[in-house]
């Protein structure tokens, strides 16, 4: 996969003394605990599997847990041990259920533990871990040129099979006086925050663009992602030439067409 090249780009380095960084803000789509996390209910048994807890104090603050939700407000400091275990329990039921012998085949005695620690560690990750902090800093230069950022490389996965989604996600930040200015690894970690989630791709580029317009107040935004769906290249039609492209564009690159043009023009130039 390439590595991420930028156009324009917004140093990572410290800021100078004038810059002084805002504090981050919180991400769009994380769901909130409140008190109500936090308040005992019949669930909050020691006997009842920690999914049905976490769960429940979800339901109780009318949040909502879906595939490609955080839902890190509600899970307790250390309980992703235990969720973690509860995953390796199930998915040994699941590998049994396939007729897989996981006790004497050598290759499978330790499955159901990799991957329960992939799903909550790894690839699944920002379902259950708070936003990365990012700092923020005034755009004391008063920038307003095109910005663009990638190609990054995107992992996610499909939340209809949990195969693999690969591909490539480009960045365009019209920037304005008052526009927050961030790292370049930053935008990396949101990326990825983002994507490490079940996902269907067209919400996970709308997911991302509120993300970054809430970081960064621009007067103009623009995502484009390409991927690979392995659901199709591995199973059904077995189709492994098909990529799926969509972008979001907000602001100034949805109103005017020469801007969006030299964006898209630029990452044209920029993929090959």
């Amino acid at each position: 996969m390439d590595d991420a090249k930028t156009i324009a780009p917004q140093a990572d380095a410290e800021a100078p003394d004038t810059q002084r960084p805002a504090p981050a803000a919180e991400a769009p789509g994380t769901q909130h605990s409140a008190p109500a996390a936090e308040a005992p209910d019949a669930h909050e048994d020691e006997g009842t599997p920690l999914s049905v807890r976490i769960r429940a104090r979800v339901e109780r603050a009318q949040g909502r847990y879906f595939a490609n939700d955080n839902i890190a407000d509600f899970i307790r400091e250390g309980e992703l041990d235990g969720l973690q275990q509860e995953v390796e329990s199930k998915m040994r039921g699941v590998l049994e259920s396939l007729v897989i012998d996981i006790e004497n085949d050598h290759n499978t005695q330790d499955t159901a533990r990799r991957v329960a620690k992939m799903f909550i560690r790894e690839v699944f990750s920002g379902r259950y871990q708070a936003p990365p902090p990012v700092t923020s800093f005034p755009n004391v230069a008063a920038l307003n040129e095109l910005m663009i950022v990638g190609p990054m490389t995107v992992r996610s996965a499909c939340s209809h099979h949990l195969c693999p989604i690969i591909g490539r996600v480009w960045i365009g930040v019209m920037p304005n006086e008052h526009s927050n200015l961030i790292g370049l690894s930053k935008y990396a970690r949101l990326m990825d925050w983002v994507l490490s989630r079940p996902q269907i791709q067209e919400e996970a580029v709308a997911q991302l663009a509120d993300l970054l317009e809430d970081k960064l107040q621009p007067d103009g935004l623009a995502v484009v992602l390409e991927a690979d769906h392995y659901c199709m290249h591995w199973r059904g039609v077995k189709d492994n030439q098909s990529k799926m492209v969509n972008s979001v564009m907000r602001g100034s690159f949805l109103r005017d067409s020469v801007l969006r043009r030299e964006f898209l023009s630029l990452l044209q130039t920029n993929a090959r």
